[in-house]
């Protein structure tokens, strides 16, 4: 279900955040649907019970999930998140086309990277 790549400079409670939004916009996880306790993910994953906590309050901030006192954490409705969640990474595509423009390549040159990149996948 979860991956962790303790290698990676992304902090724990990142990629946990990653991995359920990932799971959560592939639809393997449905609107509602539970997630695991705070303790059975710390279990599952190994990782600090705090860690995960901090990882769940991040994904209740940004509207993936929302908690029920005394029930757990369950998942929003995927629809409305897809929407969010395309808007961020525009937000940050059009940052990188600015960096990209900043540095002096020309929208040719951009579109070029891009046609690749799409090719490429």
């Amino acid at each position: 279900m979860i991956k962790i790549d303790y290698t990676s400079s992304k902090a724990i409670y990142e990629q946990i955040y990653d991995e359920i939004t990932r799971l959560i916009l592939s639809k393997a996880l449905k609107p509602d649907d539970k997630l695991p306790s705070v303790r059975e993910l710390a279990a599952m994953t190994k990782i600090n019970p705090n860690t995960i906590q901090k990882a769940y309050k991040v994904l209740e901030f940004e509207n993936y999930i929302y908690s029920v006192k005394g029930r757990g954490n369950f998942v929003k409705s995927s629809d409305d998140l897809r929407i969010l969640h395309i808007n961020k990474l525009e937000e940050k595509l059009f940052k990188t086309i600015k960096s990209l423009k900043e540095l002096g390549l020309k929208n040719d040159d951009i579109s070029k990277m891009v046609d690749n990149i799409l090719i490429s996948n």
